[in-house]
């Protein structure tokens, strides 16, 4: 048995157990109507009409009849009263409220926001009543969003419904249509910078002095996680409360994200591959990296070296700014060293500054052509970035719309080409789209300072997915690369991925654990197979978890912790009561937990893997308090015995051994249960209590019950010998 087993229900009843309250649910997509439409039509075995098998028709001829002569149009008997035309009309309203109410509510959102700004510049209001003001868009923004999600898997499920049950499918269409309505394809994004703006002017944020852009070197702490695409809006907004939204010098300002490109250099063997995938010490990624839409005209060379930090190292970035003209030289090595100097010089640079510059450009333009590294894989991304400018101590940057692009196959005309051309066409293996939005937390905080309250609420509310070490250039190597790896990262066994990976033609890397050979052709799979031994790893499982056992780990599930909803995230958090449930993509059944989730509660789903850290010394204690509790069963057991083997037949001694005897039993069941079930949790990293808090008081009650009518029996003994004399 699993406490953590799904249980299924009609989608029909989740989507009104998610109805908001303060949306009618007129505004909804008719889900019920729609799909008494489709059993209506089943029903009357619409499109089987008499002799179908006829290829020819007479003009003259009167239509067939039922026994009481009135005409039919198919084999059910009975006057057609509705076709697939209604149903096709009801989807077209539905669509349209559905897109209307959306534009309605953004445009409410919008002159919100104008009302809030004036406000926040008349500098005639509390800071308090002006941050309950944008809280309060900022809630309906997200309320919104739930409702589009909402309907949009209602579209889905209804138009996979109407295509398995009757004769011609029409969902294609319709997501087409859907993708080109403002509904889903709209950009609101001009709403978080607006917020953004709003808290940053509200908590008085002061721009920080710019750091030289010369050669810069990052030493810090940085933790990625996966973000399920529901949860990026929620997420943004959790962060912009405490951190502006900080637009590059580049951005345009339109938009929360810009466009973000990295070329990774590599050789034919891949050598900084596998070395950054084995985290050798001092392994290199070398990379050229720009910001912005069209031709890149800036570029950032950086080199990432890995350190382990058990050796009291950091591992840290370095870069340095070229331009787009002088990449070419970088990569043959002939790049005008003296001359920037010289430059560097007549701009009043330091002599440090000047030997650290030259000192990192001589090294990576001496690794590039040492290692023979040319442009290999690429990755392009809408980022985030959450920062005071210019104020490491807590930077966060959220990476939307990833793609790994393979930078092989094309002509690098002697160094001139470094990317690959924007304008031919891709081919399906070519590239791999990440499904996931990658959060990075990155915080410099000095010595004796503690981690900040609300990044610690943001990383335990459920929304992040921590994966240990995650690479976006391992990723797109072991994808996109699949027959020059030697190894592949263990995240890529993770079942949310497997379609992706599939697309992108690296199968091949996924392991299977029956049978690698049979289900994946002659080669043998490239993946190591650790995931076997440590599937707590993977965020949302393995494939094999969901399809042989249909269940989930803790780790994924809509676990319930007491408490009111949104407390671990305290102000800044809010729970929109959106239930938590898995949705298995069955025709109009959603898997759920066996939580309230099924019943339209709203509550809080368990932090996801790796939120608790775990030492090895853990699972040795449990062992040792494994080994303690035996001890007290052994002795209970044995003082027992005792009792029983010189006690007289018949007399209260005897029965009071008895009575210890299933108490050292229960013990030991006890001890075995709670080992066992700890253990479990401290594998696969459940978050929350890892105590028994029952458990210990239910036995001790137990024994000084135990203990409480000895005493009494033999206080009574006392006294009745007494009464005697």
């Amino acid at each position: 048995f699993s406490p953590f087993k799904a249980s299924k229900m009609k989608f029909g009843v989740y989507l009104k157990a998610n109805v908001d309250p303060t949306i009618s649910s007129e505004r909804y997509l008719a889900y019920d109507e729609l799909k008494g439409v489709i059993k209506r039509l089943t029903e009357r075995k619409l499109g089987k009409v008499a002799n179908a098998s006829s290829r020819m028709v007479s003009l003259s001829m009167p239509p067939p009849t039922n026994l009481h002569g009135a005409p039919v149009t198919d084999l059910s008997g009975g006057v057609e009263e509705i076709t697939q035309e209604h149903f096709f009309k009801m989807m077209d309203g539905e669509l349209e409220k559905v897109e209307q109410y959306t534009t309605q509510k953004v445009r409410s959102i919008r002159e919100s926001l104008d009302l809030v700004e004036k406000r926040v510049s008349s500098n005639k209001e509390e800071s308090e009543v002006l941050k309950e003001a944008v809280d309060s868009i900022g809630a309906e923004f997200l309320k919104l969003e739930k409702y589009v999600n909402l309907n949009f898997t209602g579209f889905h499920k209804i138009l996979k419904k109407h295509d398995k049950n009757l004769p011609n499918p029409c969902k294609s269409f319709y997501v087409s249509r859907m993708h080109s309505q403002a509904w889903v394809r709209g950009d609101y994004s001009d709403i978080v910078v607006r917020m953004s703006k709003f808290y940053s002017e509200i908590r008085g944020d002061h721009e920080a002095k710019e750091k030289d852009a010369g050669s810069q070197a990052f030493m810090r702490s940085t933790t990625k996680y996966w973000v399920n695409t529901d949860d990026i809006s929620k997420v943004k907004y959790a962060v912009l409360q405490h951190l502006p939204v900080f637009l590059q010098k580049t951005a345009t300002g339109e938009t929360d994200s810009q466009l973000t490109n990295s070329v990774y250099l590599d050789n034919s063997n891949l050598e900084l591959y596998h070395g950054r995938l084995d985290k050798t010490p001092g392994a290199i990624a070398l990379r050229l990296r720009w910001y912005g839409n069209g031709a890149p005209e800036t570029v950032f060379v950086e080199r990432k070296t890995h350190r382990d930090t058990w050796t009291g190292e950091v591992s840290v970035k370095e870069r340095f700014i070229i331009k787009e003209k002088d990449v070419k030289s970088v990569m043959n090595g002939t790049y005008d060293i003296e001359g920037k100097k010289r430059e560097m010089i007549e701009k009043g640079k330091s002599k440090e500054e000047i030997a650290d510059w030259e000192l990192l450009v001589r090294e990576i333009t001496q690794a590039i052509n040492t290692k023979i590294c040319v442009p290999t894989m690429r990755t392009q991304y809408m980022r985030t970035a959450f920062q005071i400018p210019f104020d490491a101590t807590v930077r966060v940057s959220l990476d939307t719309n990833l793609c790994m692009i393979s930078e092989r196959g094309y002509d690098l005309e002697g160094g001139k080409r470094w990317h690959r051309d924007e304008g031919k066409p891709i081919r399906e293996n070519e590239i791999a789209r990440f499904p996931h939005a990658v959060l990075e937390i990155k915080l410099e905080v000095k010595e004796g300072q503690s981690t900040p309250e609300w990044v610690e609420n943001l990383q335990n509310s459920g929304m992040l997915y921590e994966v240990h070490k995650f690479s976006k250039f391992i990723h797109g190597c072991a994808t996109l690369l699949p027959e020059d790896v030697q190894a592949v990262p263990y995240w890529v066994d993770d079942a949310s991925l497997v379609e992706s990976i599939i697309a992108s033609g690296a199968k091949h890397i996924l392991t299977s654990v029956d049978d690698e050979e049979d289900e994946f052709g002659d080669r043998e799979a490239a993946g190591p197979g650790a995931n076997q031994i440590y599937p707590h790893l993977l965020p949302h499982g393995t494939t094999k978890e969901k399809q042989v056992t249909g269940e989930t780990d803790a780790r994924t599930s809509g676990q319930k912790i007491k408490g009111n909803p949104g407390d671990r995230m305290g102000a800044a958090y809010v729970n929109f009561g959106m239930n938590y449930c898995y949705d298995t993509d069955e025709d109009d059944e959603v898997t759920c937990w066996p939580t309230t989730c099924c019943y339209g509660y709203q509550i809080e789903t368990a932090a996801p893997t790796s939120i608790q850290k775990v030492e090895p010394k853990t699972f040795f204690a449990n062992e040792r308090t494994f080994i303690h509790w035996l001890h007290m069963a052994v002795l209970l057991s044995g003082v027992a015995s005792g009792i029983l083997a010189f006690s007289q037949p018949g007399s209260f001694s005897q029965w009071y051994g008895v009575m210890l005897l299933p108490v050292s039993m229960f013990f030991c069941v006890y001890a075995l249960h709670t080992f066992l079930w700890r253990a479990e949790r401290i594998r696969i990293r459940i978050p929350g209590r890892w105590d028994d808090p029952l458990g210990p008081i239910i036995l001790a009650v137990i024994m000084v019950g135990v203990l409480s009518l000895n005493f009494l029996v033999e206080f009574w003994e006392i006294v009745k010998t007494d009464a005697e004399l």
